[in-house]
């Protein structure tokens, strides 16, 4: 019996098959590119392995390769029924996954993991800033992922990749000494996993370390160049540490260089968030001339993210839309209304509230958008991702409170964070807000 790296069973003949396999699940793992390729080489050694069309369906998903990835998703179904349960539960897990069935997908992982807990690919559609939990629409979705890995933390030890998730989970539950110790520790084991060097870039961020930050991240790119499927969101990383220090023409020389959305090789929701935060906080701090830069990520919003579905997108659509065109925000808040009233729209009402502040302080109304905002702000965590892509709408509730006089609405957010890091922007919004 072939077995993987977590010591499960394989249903293959072939140990090329099966080594191909393992390669690519460990560069999914890592955020490394070469995973498809990986996978179709397994596919190649044996056609009848259903867990390598299933990675190959998995793939093809983050890459918004829709019917690619249910085709796959399928030839995996077919097969496995000449697989162990455990694989065929796997199948079915990830399939749901592809098929837009969340909750289904959600549920059906942890019962599989208690009897499963080693497999690591299940584990790993909980946990991070677009995990399963991070998409639910739940406000408990940090601790739900801190549970998930210290419940399994004695059946992973110190596993490269499990210990970067613990970590990251840590990291953002607000264990901010613990998360960056255990990080640090996974980081070691594999310094060229993305996925760790991108859990360090949220400790030293959440720790307020824009020096260590900056010093780790313009590190790591180059000597990691094309490696990975995050080089941009950690380019994007580096880029919040220039708009935090006040030095906004360094971070559009960043997006410039390496994030705006032209023949990128990272997965759609990526690109798209990554560029539309980035332009947004840009011009929250002052930016101009950035005319173009809108354009042409609305015109990859439209390609690939053209109606409301995938939430997280949404509310980063609002940006774009608010900044270049409010009629196709008018029509994407239509549609998510009709998907909150279908009960689809995980966070619900505040994402479409999200959108409403935003087109307000976009038109320059800003005692509108502190209206709007104000009681969104403990709904916020709702939309998913991590605290530092979740920080772009509470800056903006800050800078429009400031806008319209009415900084001491916003003295109790900006003592929060400032409670939690150091940070040079709090620290001068907290002073303006205090004169008002």
């Amino acid at each position: 019996m072939i077995h993987d790296r977590y010591a499960l069973p394989l249903t293959t003949r072939s140990e090329r098959a099966a080594a191909h396999y393992i390669d690519g699940v460990d560069r999914m793992l890592a955020a490394l590119h070469g995973a498809d390729a990986a996978f179709e080489a397994a596919i190649a050694e044996d056609p009848d392995f259903a867990l390598a069309h299933l990675g190959r369906a998995r793939v093809h998903q983050l890459n918004m390769e829709g019917a690619q990835a249910r085709a796959k998703a399928a030839d995996a179904r077919r097969l496995a029924a000449a697989t162990s349960p455990r694989e065929r539960q796997h199948i079915e897990i990830i399939a749901s996954v592809i098929e837009g069935q969340g909750k289904k997908a959600m549920t059906a992982a942890e019962q599989h993991l208690s009897e499963y807990p080693r497999d690591a690919q299940i584990l790993s559609l909980l946990l991070g800033a677009f995990g399963l939990y991070a998409f639910s629409g739940r406000s408990d979705h940090d601790a739900a992922r801190l549970t998930i890995c210290e419940r399994y933390t004695g059946d992973y030890g110190d596993d490269w990749w499990f210990l970067t998730y613990l970590g990251w989970s840590k990291t953002e539950a607000g264990e901010l000494v613990s998360g960056r110790a255990v990080t640090e520790r996974g980081y070691a084991l594999k310094p060229e996993n993305a996925g760790a060097a991108h859990a360090v870039a949220h400790a030293l961020f959440e720790q307020g370390d824009a020096a260590e930050g900056r010093s780790f991240l313009s590190a790591w790119l180059p000597a990691n160049d094309r490696t990975s499927f995050l080089q941009g969101h950690l380019a994007w990383h580096l880029a919040l540490i220039a708009i935090e220090e006040g030095d906004a023409d360094s971070a559009l020389e960043i997006y410039e260089q390496h994030i705006k959305p032209a023949n990128r090789p990272y997965p759609p929701l990526n690109i798209y968030t990554d560029t539309a935060s980035l332009l947004w906080r840009l011009s929250v701090a002052g930016k101009t001339g950035l005319d173009a830069h809108w354009k042409d990520v609305a015109a990859y919003g439209d390609g690939y993210f053209p109606r409301a579905g995938a939430h997280f997108a949404d509310v980063h659509h609002a940006l774009v839309a608010a900044t270049t065109n409010n009629d196709a925000l008018e029509a994407r808040l239509a549609e998510m209304a009709a998907r909150d009233a279908d009960g689809k729209l995980a966070p619900g009402p505040a994402a479409i509230g999200l959108g409403r502040g935003i087109a307000a302080f976009a038109a320059g109304d800003h005692d509108n958008a502190v209206r709007i905002l104000a009681p969104l702000m403990p709904e916020l965590v709702r939309i998913g991702g991590s605290h530092a892509q979740r920080e772009l709408w509470e800056d903006t509730f800050i800078v429009a409170c400031l806008r319209a006089g009415q900084g001491r609405q916003a003295t109790g957010l900006i003592s929060e964070r400032l409670h939690r890091r150091p940070s040079r922007r709090d620290l001068a919004w907290s002073q303006e807000a205090a004169r008002q």
